[in-house]
């Protein structure tokens, strides 16, 4: 029998959660899996086999996912869906940007954005995964203040070319 809750939060989880609709969630999570190294904390399958409810960890934090169901389907991305088009993005920082980035290409991701260094302290890529989500991958190179961020994002903005 379920029990009174003793925080508002489930225990291994954060205020802010990604939760993910895939068109298909078994195939979804393998993908993790082999792309992020993603380790299956639960699933719940519905009858008819498909996702019902999932929870993976991906390095220390937890991301959700599930197949659509209902009127839920219309928002869910299609796989291939062009770069730009996904409405949001999940942030991901690892110790190695490059190796997990080529890992997940290898798995079956799509590049959006090649690795490269950029001026917040980041070395940084961005990809989109089979089921049409955009990630984007991070290994924090440098600690910069608020104010160093701001100038070297001047700095960078200042380089642009103008259209």
């Amino acid at each position: 029998m379920a029990k009174p809750a003793s925080s508002p939060i489930p225990q291994g989880l954060t205020s802010i959660t990604p939760y993910l609709l895939c068109r298909d969630g078994n195939a979804a999570i393998e993908f993790y899996k082999k792309a992020f190294g993603a380790v299956e904390v639960m699933r719940l399958p519905g009858p008819d086999g498909r996702v019902g409810h999932a929870c993976l960890r991906i390095g220390n934090a937890a991301v959700m996912l599930a197949e659509p169901c209902t009127e839920d389907a219309k928002n869910v991305p299609e796989a291939g869906t062009a770069p730009g088009c996904a409405p949001v993005s999940v942030h991901l920082y690892v110790d190695d940007v490059d190796s997990v980035f080529e890992q997940a290409i290898k798995s079956g991701a799509s590049v959006i954005m090649e690795p490269q260094d950029m001026f917040w302290g980041d070395r940084y890529a961005r990809l989109t995964d089979p089921s049409g989500h955009q990630w984007s991958i991070a290994t924090q190179k440098f600690e910069m203040t608020p104010e160093e961020m701001a100038k070297a994002m001047e700095q960078f903005c200042a380089a642009q070319p103008t259209t």
